[in-house]
């Protein structure tokens, strides 16, 4: 689902449809996958559960899962949906996932 970018980021597309929630979510089976295999660091037990960071149009997002987000879409609070330069939503978006360092980088910058 998503594809090495550049250094700091996987690119990746997904449905982006506003949600009357506070936070931005995709399927909760979808979410630990992700985590696991793209932000999983190899050693010891890695935590499946952590937000994941994408960039929707100029907004950063801490992304976390939700059982009732349909696969391969983005919930995006309507409040930032506004900013994040997307037409006519529900719409199929480039997305851009943060690698795992670069996720941390935004998180100890307060971006997110």
């Amino acid at each position: 689902m998503f594809e090495v970018f550049s250094s700091g980021y996987y690119l990746g597309r997904l449905y982006v449809e506003p949600t009357d929630g506070d936070r931005a979510a995709i399927n909760s089976r979808h979410h630990e996958r992700v985590n696991e295999q793209l932000y999983a660091d190899g050693e010891g037990i890695s935590r499946t559960d952590l937000p994941l960071v994408m960039k929707v149009g100029p907004a950063h997002l801490s992304v976390h899962g939700d059982d009732d987000v349909p696969e391969r879409t983005l919930a995006v609070p309507a409040s930032v949906i506004e900013n994040a330069d997307v037409d006519n939503p529900p719409s199929l978006e480039e997305v851009l996932l943060a690698k795992r360092e670069h996720a941390a980088r935004l998180y100890d910058m307060g971006a997110v």
